[in-house]
């Protein structure tokens, strides 16, 4: 079965980086566009950014390009985000996401907390 385990998370200060891995299974991962989602506390799920199956093309939320970068390694089956000069409104929840058909599949998540 498919399977998507995120992690990376952690507490950081303000200005600081961090890399959130997701390593997939049960699937033909280089087959598949992936995504990164978030969720702040009190707010709904937002995308962060999709890169496509063969990791040439990429989207952004607007508010995170040139601070957040996806990419992917299909030898491993993992899905990355390197997020850099993080701030406070970057804590949230980080999942991994994943669209087969009309099946949608998410990773539990891995917990970032920006604060000082």
């Amino acid at each position: 079965q498919v399977k998507l385990v995120e992690s990376g998370g952690g507490l950081v200060q303000p200005g600081g980086s961090l890399r959130l891995s997701c390593v997939a299974s049960g699937f033909t991962f280089s087959r598949f566009a992936m995504s990164w989602y978030r969720q702040a506390p009190g707010k709904e799920r937002e995308l962060v950014a999709t890169i496509s199956s063969d990791g040439r093309s990429t989207i952004y939320a607007d508010s995170l390009r040139g601070r957040f970068t996806i990419s992917r390694d299909n030898a491993k089956s993992a899905v990355y985000l390197q997020m850099n000069s993080l701030k406070p409104e970057d804590t949230a929840v980080y999942y991994c996401k994943l669209k087969l058909g009309l099946l949608t599949y998410w990773g539990q998540g891995t917990q970032v907390i920006v604060s000082s």
